[in-house]
């Protein structure tokens, strides 16, 4: 029970932790007006126009900070608390955004690995589990070993994010500062509303690390 607590609780308060805060801080600067008056939507086409990607779409989705960029479709969707807003909150998530089409035009290293472990990750999340649970269930010690190779592939997706993630972040400050889309203090909001979201992803990566070394803690145990 300890180390389920240790491996298991302290991820999940810490993703907890996490949620609030970027919920917060979005909330918070949600409330702050740009000088500039742009709506998200209209920052995030500025972005990609600079960067001449004229070819990708700004759409509105539903849900809160649903927002993301599918590039497969060529599409930036924006939620409904940044598409039509304009607050600094929502330059910010829209400039990030338009960081991962940047990042799609050039190929960055980090967002290729990534998309590329996405069926892998599909299939060994799901699975991984509940062959590690049957191996130890059953005293089949290659079947659990099996299903942690499998889970593995969600821990290494959750460390590639992060690069993905920052990198995002990095170009969105740079952009919305280089084409004067929001002030010096604006700027200084976008930074706290970006680093609470990447909160979310340092926490998810926590969370799955942790994950897998209970199992292999749980495996290696049993076998001795």
């Amino acid at each position: 029970m300890l180390l389920y607590a240790l491996f298991f609780g302290a991820p999940m308060l810490l993703a907890l932790w996490a949620q609030f805060k970027v919920k917060s801080t979005f909330n918070k600067f949600a409330k702050v007006p740009t000088r500039g008056g742009m709506t998200g939507a209209e920052v995030a086409r500025a972005v990609l126009d600079a960067a001449g990607l004229y070819n990708v779409k700004v759409e509105p989705t539903n849900g809160f900070l649903s927002d993301h960029y599918d590039p497969r479709g060529k599409v930036l969707r924006l939620s409904e608390a940044t598409y039509n807003e304009r607050s600094v909150s929502a330059a910010g998530v829209a400039a990030h955004e338009a960081g991962h089409a940047l990042q799609d035009k050039e190929q960055y290293t980090p967002l290729v690995w990534r998309s590329a472990m996405v069926p892998a990750v599909q299939f060994g999340s799901m699975l991984g589990p509940i062959a590690i649970m049957a191996g130890l269930a059953i005293n089949i010690t290659g079947l659990a070993w099996l299903g942690i190779v499998l889970f593995a592939a969600a821990s290494v997706f959750s460390l590639v994010t992060l690069p993905v993630e920052f990198d995002a972040s990095n170009r969105a400050k740079a952009m919305l500062a280089k084409m004067n889309i929001v002030t010096t203090q604006e700027g200084e909001g976008v930074d706290k509303v970006l680093d609470a979201a990447a909160l979310t992803y340092v926490a998810a990566a926590v969370a799955s690390v942790a994950q897998l070394l209970y199992y292999v803690l749980l495996l290696t145990g049993r076998r001795d």
